[in-house]
This record gives structure tokens, sequence and C-alpha cells, in this order.
């Protein structure tokens, strides 16, 4: 009798891979323009990073990831023109050069880039229509001059430098996420856990192409491909 295979199961949403969203403490947005205060750093297990708790002058409380070298009680400013260490600005606002973090992807939805911690980012061009970003991928990107983003650095540098030593607290460490982990490639698997899967040697000599009206089973490997074959 055959089985799913693990895309499939998957994709069933059953709680062997959902990621637990009722147990972290908070999302990180920004909040409504004007002053606020850090009341409290936390941690929420589903970032890498600090959380802030700010709370605003209208009495609102909402969380964004923590600058380094903040501190609570510190008061930082949202929507204004202070370029500082945790005030939070429009794009076109900031000058060139400035390291940023938390990057709106679209204004307003809260910041969707360079949120791991110990990350930053640069503004590296200015115009009216767009403003360059180098994202800490090397890659540059064009935002939405009226996107935010947090002056700085996020907290937390140097946690990738910690060693893991052993397999168990890496199992650990994304069980609390999670994750699906590890990853193993479907040449390695069994003949009922991947189509590729089956026999004793890894190559398989299994075609890796999949047409495109392949069943939910099948579709692995290149999905009818353009082209196939070694680009020369």
């Amino acid at each position: 009798m055959g089985k799913n295979i693990k895309s499939q199961r998957r994709g069933r949403a059953t709680t062997t891979y959902t990621r637990p969203s009722f147990n972290f403490t908070a999302d990180t947005r920004i909040g409504t323009d004007g002053s606020a205060v850090i009341t409290e750093l936390v941690h929420c297990r589903a970032h890498s990073a600090p959380l802030a708790k700010i709370r605003h002058e209208d009495g609102s409380v909402t969380f964004i990831i923590a600058p380094e070298g903040i501190k609570s009680g510190q008061e930082i400013s949202i929507g204004g023109n202070t370029v500082s260490n945790g005030n939070v600005l429009r794009l076109g606002d900031i000058p060139e050069g400035t390291n940023v973090f938390s990057i709106e992807n679209v204004p307003g939805d809260g910041g969707k880039f360079v949120k791991a911690s110990g990350l930053t980012a640069k503004i590296v061009a200015k115009s009216q229509s767009k403003v360059t970003i180098l994202l800490p991928s090397k890659k540059n990107k064009d935002f939405n001059p009226n996107c935010k983003a947090i002056i700085g650095v996020a907290a937390g540098g140097g946690r990738p430098e910690k060693p893991f030593y052993k397999a168990g607290r890496k199992y650990h460490r994304m069980r609390a996420k999670n994750m699906y982990w590890p990853e193993v490639c479907g040449s390695s698997m069994n003949a009922v856990d991947h189509p590729f899967g089956g026999r004793s040697s890894h190559h398989k000599g299994r075609p890796t192409i999949a047409p495109h009206n392949a069943p939910p089973g099948k579709k692995v490997g290149s999905i009818r491909p353009r082209r196939t074959g070694k680009k020369r």
C-alpha cells in the first residue's frame, strides 16, 4: 500500500508541519507616527532578534525588531526627520549611506526585509520615484520612498557564531518553530517516499522532468522545463 510523499503531507496543513503561530509572542508592526517609548525587550521564538515593546502617544502598544544599542525606557520617534539609532523614518527622508533594517515592502506592512539578528542594509541611491538599498545578500532592490525602515542594526548579532555541536540541539531548535528539518534529497529516500527514491545507489538515473499535467504526487523536479541538458 502506497502513501503520500512528504510534499503532499506538508500541504495538508496538519500539526506535524504547521508553525505554532498561536504560541508566538507578537507580530512586528511599526504603528502610528509620533513619539513612542520602549517599555521592555522581549524574546519571541519566531524571531531570531529580540523584540522591543513600544507604547505610542495614543496608548497603543506594538512590537518592533529591537535595534542594537537600545534600552528600556528610551524614547524613539516614528515618521519624523531625525536620523538616530532606533528611530523609524520614511526611506525618502533617510540620507544615502545610512544603515537600516526591518524595511517595509509596501507602505504600512510593518517591515518585511532585513529582520534577522545582526543584519543591516544600506541606502545607496535615491530618486523621487524609488530608493535603492543594498541588502545583506549583496543585491540591490528598489523600494517605494514612502516605505519605512528602522535606523541602525538589528540586535542579537553574533548568534550564528556559536555552533550547535550536535544534531540533537539543532533538532530542538528547529522543533521550536516546527520547521521541516533535516532536509533530505529525494534520490536518497525510499521508493514509497519520493518518485526519485528507490534502489541502493544514490544516482538512480531517474529523469527529473515532470509533465505539466502530472498529478500532485509526481510534480517533482523540473515541471515542464523550457529546455534540458547542460547549457553550453
